[in-house]
C-alpha cells in the first residue's frame, strides 16, 4: 500500500470508523535513519489512533533503532513487512524474500522487541516461490513466534519474486485461505490474522469464525464507504458517519489545516476518489476533483463544488 496510506488516507479513514486498527504504508529503516526531516516519514495526526507503523528492513539493529523511534513517536504498534514483493525492495532484503530467511527475520524481532514495550507483529505471506506452504510456513512461523513475536497477519497467497511483477503478486497466484485457518488451528496461542482479497464486511465476518482479525487494503482504499460499516458489524458501537456526505464533511477542517501547512488540495482528495463509488453523481465528482485539486490555488472551494455534484442520500438509502 506504498503512496496508499499517507497520513491524509488515514486521516480521511477515521471519519469512516474510529476502531480499525491503521497501518502506515512501509516505511524503510534507511528512510527513517537517514532521511530528513523525520516527519515526512512519521508524521501523523492524532486522529489516527490505533496505529501501526509498518517498517521495511532486514538489518536487527537498525530494525531495533527505528522501532524505538517509532515508540517514541506515539505509534500504538511496530510492523514488520514481510510480504511485500517489490523488486525495488528485494534488492536490499526487504519485504517478501525475508520468509527465506526466518533466522533473520527471528533476530529482527526479538531486537525489536527488546527496544520497545508496544506490540511488535509481522505480516507475511504463506510462502514464496517454490516454497512448500506447510513446512516452510511452519518452520517460519515457529522460529518467529520463539523469537516473541505473538501477532502474523498472513497474506493468503504466495508470492512468486520470480516471473511476476508486484501487480501480477495481488491477483495472479491462488488465494488459500484453508492454509491460514489451518495455521489458526494448530497455533491457537497465537494472533492470526488473514489478509487478501476480503472485499466485504461479511466476507471479513466469515473469516473471523475461523482467525483472529482481517487487514482489508485495496477495497479499503478503493472502496471506502465499507469501512463506515466496520464499527456496528464488527464491534457493536456507532461508527462516527451516517452518510458519505457527512464523511466529506467531517474530512473538510482537516481540509483546510493541510492547505495552510502547504499540502496540495489534490495531494489529500485523492485519497477519496472512491467515497461515491457506485452512486448518482460519483463520476462527476471525481472528474471535478482531479481536473480541478492540482490546479495552482486549488482550495476548498474547489472540494466543495465537487460535493455539490453529487445529490445527498438518506442513510438508509447509504447503507442498503
Amino acid at each position: 500500500m506504498m503512496d496508499w496510506t499517507t497520513r491524509d488516507q488515514r486521516a480521511f479513514v477515521r471519519t469512516l470508523t474510529r476502531r480499525a486498527l491503521l497501518y502506515t504504508e512501509m516505511v524503510t529503516t534507511g528512510a527513517i535513519l537517514h532521511g530528513s526531516p523525520r516527519e515526512r516519514f512519521l508524521g501523523y495526526d492524532q486522529v489516527e489512533h490505533p496505529l501501526a507503523l509498518q517498517l521495511g528492513g532486514s538489518d536487527a539493529g537498525e530494525l531495533a533503532e527505528c522501532a524505538a523511534i517509532a515508540e517514541a513517536w506515539g505509534y500504538d504498534e511496530v510492523n514488520l513487512n514481510v510480504g511485500c514483493p517489490s523488486d525495488r525492495v528485494q534488492n536490499n532484503l526487504i519485504g517478501a524474500c525475508l520468509m527465506a530467511h526466518p533466522e533473520k527475520v527471528a533476530a529482527a524481532v526479538r531486537a525489536m522487541r527488546e527496544a520497545v514495550s508496544i506490540p511488535v507483529t509481522v505480516k507475511c505471506r504463506i510462502g514464496i516461490d517454490d516454497q512448500d506452504e506447510d513446512a516452510d510456513l511452519e518452520r517460519f512461523i515457529a522460529l518467529v513466534a520463539d523469537a516473541g513475536c505473538e501477532v502474523f497477519i498472513v497474506h493468503a497467497r504466495k508470492a512468486w519474486l520470480q516471473g511476476l511483477s508486484p501487480k501480477q503478486n495481488r491477483d495472479v497466484p491462488p488465494l488459500n485461505y484453508p492454509r491460514v485457518h489451518r495455521l489458526k488451528a494448530s497455533r491457537p496461542e497465537l494472533h492470526i490474522g488473514i489478509n487478501g482479497g476480503i472485499k466485504t464486511l461479511e466476507a471479513c465476518r466469515e473469516q473471523l469464525a475461523q482467525v483472529d482479525s482481517v487487514m482489508v487494503g485495496r477495497e479499503a482504499y478503493q472502496n471506502p464507504w465499507l469501512l463506515a460499516g466496520v464499527d456496528e458489524a464488527l464491534y457493536g458501537v456507532t461508527g462516527p458517519a451516517t452518510s458519505r456526505h457527512d464523511a466529506a464533511r467531517a474530512f473538510r477542517p482537516y481540509i483546510s489545516r493541510r492547505l495552510e501547512e502547504g499540502a496540495k488540495l489534490n495531494h489529500i482528495t485523492r485519497h477519496l476518489l472512491g467515497l461515491f463509488q457506485g452512486r448518482p453523481g460519483g463520476r462527476r465528482f471525481r472528474r471535478h476533483l482531479s481536473e480541478n485539486g492540482h490546479l495552482d490555488g486549488a482550495c476548498l472551494r474547489v472540494y466543495d463544488d465537487a460535493l455539490s455534484l453529487v445529490p445527498e442520500t438518506t442513510p438508509v438509502t447509504e447503507t442498503a
